[in-house]
């Protein structure tokens, strides 16, 4: 994979397509460029429901049959349209939640329980990250928010739902800029929902373990 080609494999590195060797260029060019990762992290949704897809159709294509270059574009306008959906959902969260201040704590308790989902933060001592992660339950999996504080950069990192039966996925990733203490704030997606969820666990890209948030 050439230098010049890096920056146009993030869709093709999340959809599983590039072969081993150029997956770990890829990786290695992931840890050093803030462009690729928040690229990653917004098509990790998008890859997750192709993926929810495929496990619940029919194989009717030829499984070594590689998307076509148009995919990508696609996949950019798919993620484009979320994001802009996601911002036209947090406006109309905001208007709720005031209709609900005025209304009582009637009307707030049963939004809260029209929307199950779960709200941890953590801490560890030894590496000094600090987490917040609000988990809320949809029809495909969870809606997962990230709050990260991490003042040990430069490093790139990722969230991974733990599931209770052991099964692991990540729901987002992230570059943490040397030396920040500024909290950073991502938003992701999990096929597991907060109830077949055991924990989630922060770590970087090689493995370790920065802080855990147990659910419970």
């Amino acid at each position: 994979m050439r230098s010049l080609e890096r920056h146009r494999d993030a869709g093709t590195y999340v959809l599983g397509v590039l072969d081993e060797a150029d997956a770990f260029r890829f990786e290695d060019h992931l840890v050093e460029c803030p462009r690729c990762t928040a690229q990653v992290t917004e098509f990790g949704p998008a890859a997750r429901q192709l993926m929810l897809y495929r496990r619940a159709t029919p194989r009717l294509v030829h499984p070594l049959t590689r998307p076509g270059p148009k995919l990508l574009d696609r996949l950019l306008s798919e993620v484009a349209a979320r994001n802009r959906a996601g911002r036209r959902r947090l406006l109309y969260a905001a208007a709720a939640a005031a209709a609900c201040a005025v209304a009582g704590p009637g009307l707030a308790t049963h939004a809260q329980q029209a929307a199950p989902g779960v709200r941890l933060t953590a801490a560890d001592e030894r590496t000094g990250v600090w987490a917040r992660v609000t988990a809320a339950e949809e029809a495909w999996g969870s809606d997962v928010e990230v709050e990260v504080r991490d003042g040990a950069g430069p490093r790139s990192c990722r969230l991974v739902a733990v599931g209770r039966d052991g099964t692991e996925e990540t729901v987002t990733t992230w570059s943490v800029p040397g030396h920040d203490g500024r909290p950073d704030t991502l938003r992701g997606g999990a096929a597991l929902r907060p109830g077949q969820t055991a924990r989630y666990e922060v770590r970087t890209v090689d493995g370790e373990r920065l802080v855990t948030l147990p659910v419970g």
